[in-house]
């Protein structure tokens, strides 16, 4: 039966077109939530990225926040908020799917890397800003739920 085999291709194609990554819920004393936005792109997301061969979500994570930012991830700070799938922001057809981790942060933010604007964001009253369909749609509305 044939079934199966189709199933598997499935499964297999729809894997090709997943982008995995992990992404930085950072918020300030006052609850904003950092979002980057990357060069020779229109819009804003968590820091983050993909994870090397091994690495986990946390060193990946750090990784990712010291090239990004660099800034270093607080002490064990770093506190799973959930996986979401979303429509990737720059790669037409694919889906995003991130491990988010409220994390806080040491050490003084600077954009390098590919990052070049980073913008402080009051998850309550955003700013005329377009964000990434993870970020609008599921880290921001976590960011609210979460705000003093």
């Amino acid at each position: 039966m044939c079934h199966g085999a189709e199933h598997d291709w499935a499964v297999t194609g729809m894997s090709e077109r997943i982008i995995s990554v992990v992404a930085a819920l950072i918020r300030d004393s006052d609850g904003r939530v950092l979002l980057v936005r990357k060069r020779g792109t229109a819009v804003f997301m968590q820091p983050g990225g993909k994870r090397d061969a091994g690495e986990s979500d946390v060193a990946a994570l750090a990784r990712e926040i010291d090239e990004e930012l660099g800034c270093r991830i607080a002490g064990n700070s770093a506190q799973p908020l959930g996986v979401f799938d979303a429509e990737a922001a720059n790669e037409p057809g694919f889906l995003v799917r991130a491990a988010v981790y409220a994390v806080d942060v040491e050490g003084a933010i600077k954009p390098q890397a590919e990052i070049e604007q980073v913008v402080w964001v009051d998850p309550r009253a955003l700013p005329d800003l377009s964000f990434a369909p993870l970020t609008r749609d599921h880290v921001l509305p976590l960011a609210r739920a979460r705000s003093p």
